[in-house]
């Protein structure tokens, strides 16, 4: 256990340094000087981290120790990014994206101590979809929702603004994991055999029809696709954890691409993105207002000329690509550090999706594997989609990269997001001597209504097949 624990404080202490070593090389060569206001916060963060490590191993000891250094070095990326284009454009983002490092911080610490146990969340599953529901529509209300950059999705106060829609994809995700642990067992049951897959019944297409609406209306109502894409993914893939059926995934697929495609000839802002990704070196797409592909092709020219090692940190013109501390994030890490920093940063996200998919496979309680699964999937999609948007694989969606990009909002919920990750795993890696009494019983059931529902599940698709 000593020799673990050793291990897991030199890993965080590895990737302080390299935070250090970063931001003194970043403002060495754009200010010439480290700015004092910066240490200060940089120091508080650093301060803020160890005690989060502590309160882990104190509350949470069989968690995984892998997904915190790794949000550390992704945070340490983004802002010291948007801190190096804030000396060119002279604006002052990157100081406000590190005081949202340290509310995200005190949030997560809040988190681990308080939620013992994850399984509490399912008693509120419909609390979770009803304040999830009103996160996600409170733009649409007059006085206090916001329109910027053509997308309806921010609330504001004054001169702050909030995305609620970010709060909202975690307490979505902890109905529809509750949702489909009870109900599983219906929409498992299989119907007919089309093409070698068993479409399910007529009948259990109602929550996915919905969701379906559901996800539409946020596209048609705030102008979001990336959004909209986001939450019926998420559903799509936790029906599919919790039913094992392809055939879900088919429809959600079907469904969703044509609704989009649909979506694209009804309405402007969905078709200037497909136009400028079929077309983005056309000159007339290119200098089409509003919904050119100017942005996009400035991003990609960027990333071109970083090469396989990149112009050097606060050596390239990031700044030149609009929004380029935010939706483009990953374009100027491109320029600057490269090829190899681009690699280096999706390793960082595969390390954390790793550790949650392997969190989902060990844990025993269904709810909770379900609820794994949905959060880190979550990720994984955001992370391809701004990825895949960027360099031309689909087009452009609106998400920003977890923990890189400006914006407090988003910075908050991935952190909360990874603090579940964490929470689940340590219920995941706990010696089953370890645990007391009551959450020893609790497992047991959780483990027998498993066994109960799989055997009721295999005697309905014996009974469905006997029928066809």
């Amino acid at each position: 256990m000593i020799v673990m624990r050793l291990r897991q404080v030199s890993l965080l202490a590895f990737t302080m340094v390299l935070s250090f070593l970063l931001y003194f090389q970043m403002f060495q060569r754009t200010l010439g000087t480290f700015p004092t206001r910066f240490a200060g916060l940089l120091a508080v963060i650093g301060a803020l981290f160890l005690v989060l490590w502590g309160l882990l191993l104190k509350f949470q000891p069989y968690a995984s120790q892998s997904i915190l250094p790794c949000v550390l070095m992704l945070t340490t990326i983004g802002t010291a990014m948007v801190a190096r284009i804030d000396a060119e454009m002279d604006t002052d983002v990157a100081y406000r994206q590190l005081i949202w490092t340290c509310v995200a911080l005190v949030c997560t610490a809040l988190l681990v101590v308080f939620l013992r146990d994850y399984r509490i969340l399912r008693r509120f599953s419909y609390v979770s979809m009803v304040v999830g529901l009103a996160l996600l529509l409170s733009p649409m209300l007059p006085v206090i929702g916001k329109e910027i950059g053509g997308a309806r999705i921010w609330i504001g106060f004054g001169s702050h603004t909030l995305q609620p829609g970010e709060f909202a994809k975690l307490f979505l995700a902890f109905f529809f994991a509750a949702y489909l642990f009870d109900h599983r067992d219906q929409l498992a049951v299989g119907g007919r055999k089309v093409l070698g897959m068993r479409l399910p019944r007529v009948k259990d297409l109602g929550p996915i029809i919905v969701i379906w609406f559901a996800s539409m209306g946020v596209l048609i109502m705030q102008h979001d696709l990336g959004t909209s894409l986001l939450y019926f993914a998420m559903y799509v893939s936790m029906l599919y954890v919790a039913t094992g059926r392809k055939s879900w995934m088919a429809i959600g697929f079907v469904a969703f691409v044509a609704g989009s495609a649909a979506a694209a000839r009804l309405f402007a802002h969905v078709g200037y993105r497909v136009q400028a990704w079929l077309h983005p070196f056309d000159a007339q797409v290119y200098n089409q207002y509003p919904g050119g592909s100017s942005q996009l092709v400035k991003g990609l020219f960027g990333m071109a000329s970083g090469g396989i090692l990149g112009t050097g940190i606060g050596q390239g013109h990031p700044s030149i690509t609009p929004l380029a501390n935010s939706d483009f994030i990953y374009s100027s890490i491109g320029e600057e550090l490269g090829l190899t920093g681009l690699l280096a940063v999706l390793v960082l996200y595969v390390v954390i999706i790793t550790s949650g998919f392997i969190t989902a496979m060990k844990i025993k309680d269904g709810f909770g594997k379900l609820l794994a699964a949905g959060l880190v999937f979550t990720m994984a999609f955001q992370v391809f989609t701004v990825v895949g948007g960027i360099t031309l694989v689909i087009p452009l969606t609106g998400l920003t990269m977890p923990y890189m990009a400006a914006g407090g909002s988003s910075l908050i919920a991935n952190y909360l997001l990874a603090g579940l990750l964490i929470v689940i795993s340590n219920a995941a890696n706990r010696p089953a001597v370890d645990t007391d009494s009551d959450t020893f019983e609790y497992e047991a059931l959780a483990v027998l209504r498993e066994r109960e529902l799989s055997q009721r599940s295999s005697h309905r698709h014996a009974a469905g097949e006997a029928r066809a």
